[in-house]
């Protein structure tokens, strides 16, 4: 689906919250599944560093994945992050990793 289609699409998809208002869509970079932005996590990169943006206010390009052990993981293994946020070169992961592991 392309252009005018895909946007009402989208739109259908958005969960109703509190006050009518509509919760936005995003997709899991994990499992591919799509989902409500404040059912997932963001995640940014500062200096070469993936940290998880937990507010979601931190500046730059943000990858959205579940906070659950198994698409944190995928996401990882697949190298999902560094497509998701454009960057060239490796990531160091080990910060998302650590909080990760003493969470869950």
């Amino acid at each position: 689906m392309t252009g005018r289609h895909a946007a009402v699409s989208v739109r259908r998809e958005q969960s109703a919250t509190r006050g009518g208002r509509m919760d936005p869509v995003r997709t899991c970079v994990g499992c591919r599944a799509r989902a409500s932005r404040s059912s997932l996590l963001r995640v940014v990169v500062r200096d070469g560093v993936l940290i998880p943006d937990e507010k979601a206010v931190l500046p730059g390009r943000g990858a959205w994945v579940h906070d659950t052990p198994e698409c944190i993981d995928n996401a990882l293994r697949r190298r999902a992050f560094v497509r998701a946020l454009r960057v060239s070169g490796p990531l160091d992961t080990q910060t998302i990793q650590h909080i990760h592991q003493r969470n869950g």
